[in-house]
C-alpha cells in the first residue's frame, strides 16, 4: 500500500506533459501566423502555376520552330510560306509581319530601304513575342525575394512572444518558450521553401527564352536576307527522306528452250 501510495504522489509531481508540432505551433502564432502562412501558400501555388503553363508555351513555340524549315522555306514567297506555318504562333506572327512591311512600304514614299524597313519591323515584333514569355516571370523573381523576409517576419513575431512569455513567468523554462520558437523556426523553414523553388525556376524559364528568343533573331535575319537578295539567299531546306525503291519483280522461270514456263491450274 505504502508503494502505491507513493507511486501516486509521484505520479502527480509529474511535469505536465506539452504538446508540440506545426498546428500547435501555429495556434501559439495566432492570426498573424496564420495569415502569414495564408500568403506564403499563395505564393507557392502561383509560383507552380506559372512554372507550368510557361514551361507548356515554352515547349509550344520550340515545337512549332520544327515546321519553319520543313515548310515556310521550301515555299516560293514569303507569302506562301506563312500560310503554312501553324496559326497564332510566334514564327507565323513574324512571317506576317514580315509581309505586312513588305506592303507596306511599296505604298510609302521616303521609307528608305525596305531592307530597314522590315528589319525594324521584325525587331518590334520579336520584343512583342517576348514580352509575351516573360509574362508572368516577375511573379517567380518577386517570391524568391519577398518570401524570406515575410518568413522572417514569423520568426520576428514568434521570438516576441517567447520573449513575453519569459517575462510573464519570470523562468525562461522550455515548456514556456518552445511553442513560440517553434513557430519562429518553422516559418523561416516555410519561406525557404516557397523561396528557393521560385528563383530555381525564374532562372530556368529566362534561359529557355533566351534559347528562343536567338531563335527568332536567326528566323528574322534569314527573313531580311531573303528580302534583300530577292529570294536567292534562304537557309538549306533539310531533304524530304527518300521512300525505298520497290523491289523489282520476278522474272519467270524460262525452260530450257528459253521459253516462259507457265504454271498450269
Amino acid at each position: 500500500m505504502n508503494l502505491y501510495y507513493l507511486a501516486a504522489a509521484a505520479a502527480d509531481t509529474e511535469a505536465p506533459v506539452n504538446e508540440f508540432g506545426f498546428w500547435k505551433a501555429m495556434e501559439e502564432g495566432g492570426p498573424v501566423a496564420w495569415s502569414i502562412l495564408a500568403v506564403m501558400i499563395i505564393m507557392s501555388v502561383g509560383s507552380f502555376y506559372i512554372l507550368f503553363t510557361k514551361l507548356f508555351e515554352q515547349n509550344k513555340v520550340m515545337r512549332q520552330y520544327q515546321g519553319v524549315r520543313q515548310s515556310f522555306w521550301r515555299a516560293s514567297t514569303l507569302k506562301e510560306g506563312a500560310t503554312k506555318l501553324e496559326k497564332n504562333s510566334a514564327w507565323r506572327q513574324l512571317a506576317d509581319d514580315a509581309v505586312t512591311a513588305q506592303e507596306h512600304h511599296s505604298k510609302m514614299e521616303g521609307a528608305g530601304q525596305e531592307v530597314h524597313f522590315v528589319e525594324e519591323e521584325l525587331a518590334h515584333s520579336q520584343n512583342t513575342i517576348n514580352q509575351s514569355l516573360s509574362g508572368g516571370l516577375s511573379f517567380l523573381a518577386s517570391v524568391g525575394a519577398t518570401a524570406p523576409f515575410i518568413g522572417l517576419l514569423g520568426t520576428v513575431i514568434g521570438i516576441y512572444r517567447a520573449l513575453i512569455n519569459i517575462g510573464i513567468e519570470g523562468s525562461a523554462s522550455i515548456d514556456k518558450v518552445a511553442g513560440p520558437v517553434g513557430e519562429a523556426l518553422i516559418m523561416t523553414a516555410i519561406g525557404l521553401l516557397v523561396a528557393v523553388p521560385a528563383v530555381l525556376a525564374f532562372n530556368w524559364l529566362q534561359s529557355r527564352n533566351r534559347r528562343i528568343d536567338a531563335l527568332m533573331t536567326d528566323f528574322s535575319n534569314n527573313i531580311v536576307a531573303y528580302i534583300g537578295s530577292n529570294g536567292s539567299i534562304k537557309p538549306a531546306v533539310t531533304a524530304a527522306a527518300a521512300k525505298p525503291a520497290a523491289k523489282p519483280a520476278a522474272k519467270p522461270a524460262t525452260t530450257a528452250g528459253g521459253a516462259s514456263a507457265s504454271i498450269k491450274k
